[in-house]
This record gives structure tokens, C-alpha cells and sequence, in this order.
């Protein structure tokens, strides 16, 4: 069995309670060196055999999981922040089911959530921005023709770039083609929750000499949009006192609970739990 692990933005204490607990059982752990934590293999047992996949092929790396499943030994893949984004994993799995090999994947949390963190930040705030758009520059690994940057900043939505940090001159320039000023607030987040963290706040316009004054060349975020100084947003509608859900009645306002088979849906306490009354 391989699991697909999650190890988290970088402090050892942000992997999920799952991920640690399959690290501490794993016999063979195959973990990405140049970007996971190496105080994550602190959880590990003593037999257990540890690969750097820094150092390693696609074809090496499966190569390991294979014998490991002749073995009858369970894996640990394990991945910076989640899986899921900018991974390679699909790959994998790909390479894993036509060797009938089962695994599954445990998430962790991104890199763009912890460096949302290290700056106090929401990116969906009302009135601002209600989408957050994930992408990277285009590099050595293309990018399709519909996910250039200026088509995403024409959207004016929150933007987080991975993978981008040694092109910020040429992102500042699409992104003013799409739209964006040269004075809408951004933020460079390098290496979020590790213990060398560092969070510079800059504009759209000054990305690069940002990343040059502090000497940021890779392993940064780049957050841009008006979330990151916001001068006014609308309060949310959730937690507004006229606002009725299925929980509460808003004060005023609000014409009627919410119904369920022409009745009101009220909930109440009992031994078992909250029940419909």
C-alpha cells in the first residue's frame, strides 16, 4: 500500500493528525528532500528506509514502491504542502495502477494557506474578492495558452503564484497587461511557517526589487490583489443580525425560517444530539 501524504507549508506541527500517524507506521518513506521539513522524519521508526526524492527519477521513485509492495511493506510518499497542487502525483498514481499497486492520499495544508497566515489574511473578502486563482509563471513546464497571466488578472480576483519567484519582473508586466495597476498591493511570502519565514508587503509594480532588497530568489509565494491591504469591504452576510440561516433568525428582516416539508426547521437538544423538533 502507498499513501500520499501531505507534510504542510514547513513547520513540523501543521501535518494532519492522519498524515503523522501513517509516518509513524510507514516501513519505507520516500519523502520530496528539497522542499518537506526533514524534522517530519523525527515520527519515523528506526527500520524504517528513507529515500530523498530530490535525488531521484520517476522511474526510481516507483521502482522503490514496487518492491516495497513485493514485500508487503506499507509507503509513505511524502509531498510538501498538499498533493494535489503542483505535486506530480497523477503521474504516480498513473504508473501505480498499471502495476495494480493500491495507495491512497491523506491532504495537508498548502503553502498558499500558511502564507495567508503569516500575514493575517482572508482572500475571499466580501466586496474585494470572492475567487482565489492558483497559478504559476510559465517556466521550463508550459502553461496552457488560457491560463496566461494577464487572461487570470483580467479577472481581478486574488491571486497566489507558486513557482514564479524568479520571474517577477516579467509577472509584474503580464500583469499589468491584464489589468491590475502598478500600485495594487501584493506580498511575497518565502518559505510560510518555517522558522526562517519572511513577509514583505509591496505593490504589483515593485515585486522585483522587493524580492532583490531581501534576497528571495525561490521557495515564495507571491500574493496579489486588494485583499492583502484592504482600505474597505462589505461585512459578512453570515454573521450579519438580519441575516436568517438555517441555524438562527436574523432580528429583523428576515420573512421566515427555513422550511422543510412545509414546516419550520428548528432543532433542538436532546440526549442524541441536536434532532429536528
Amino acid at each position: 500500500m502507498v499513501h500520499f501524504v501531505g507534510a504542510g507549508p514547513g513547520a513540523p506541527d501543521l501535518i494532519t493528525v492522519r498524515g503523522q500517524r501513517l509516518l509513524s507506521e510507514a516501513d519505507v518513506v520516500i519523502y520530496a528532500g528539497s522542499l518537506v521539513n526533514p524534522k517530519l522524519l523525527e515520527h519515523v521508526k528506526k527500520e524504517c528506509d528513507i529515500y530523498n526524492s530530490a535525488r531521484m527519477t520517476l522511474e526510481e521513485v516507483i521502482a522503490v514502491m514496487e518492491n516495497a509492495e513485493k514485500a508487503e511493506l506499507t509507503t509513505v510518499r511524502l509531498h510538501t504542502g498538499d498533493p494535489s497542487i503542483y505535486g506530480a502525483v497523477r503521474e504516480q498514481m498513473d504508473l501505480l495502477d498499471n502495476r495494480g499497486i493500491p495507495y491512497d492520499s491523506c491532504p495537508g495544508v498548502s503553502s498558499f494557506c500558511g502564507a495567508a497566515a503569516a500575514l493575517n489574511l482572508e482572500y475571499t473578502l466580501p466586496g474585494i474578492s470572492q475567487s482565489v486563482v492558483i497559478t504559476r509563471m510559465e517556466g521550463r513546464t508550459p502553461v496552457p495558452d488560457k491560463e496566461r497571466i494577464e487572461d487570470f488578472a483580467g479577472h481581478g480576483a486574488t491571486m497566489v503564484l507558486f513557482l514564479s519567484t524568479g520571474l517577477l519582473g516579467e509577472l509584474s508586466e503580464k500583469l499589468c497587461m491584464g489589468g491590475y495597476k502598478k500600485d495594487t498591493p501584493a506580498a511575497i511570502v518565502y518559505k510560510a511557517t518555517w522558522p526562517e519565514e519572511e513577509a514583505y508587503i509591496c505593490t504589483v509594480g515593485t515585486l522585483e526589487i522587493t524580492a532583490k532588497k531581501h534576497n528571495i530568489t525561490k521557495t515564495a509565494l507571491i500574493i496579489v490583489g486588494n485583499v492583502v491591504l484592504p482600505d474597505s469591504y462589505d461585512r459578512s452576510k453570515l454573521y450579519h443580525p438580519e441575516f436568517t440561516t438555517e441555524f438562527r433568525r436574523g432580528r429583523k428582516g428576515a420573512e421566515k425560517f427555513l422550511q422543510k416539508k412545509g414546516r419550520l426547521f428548528v432543532l433542538q437538544k436532546t440526549e442524541a444530539g441536536l434532532q429536528e423538533k
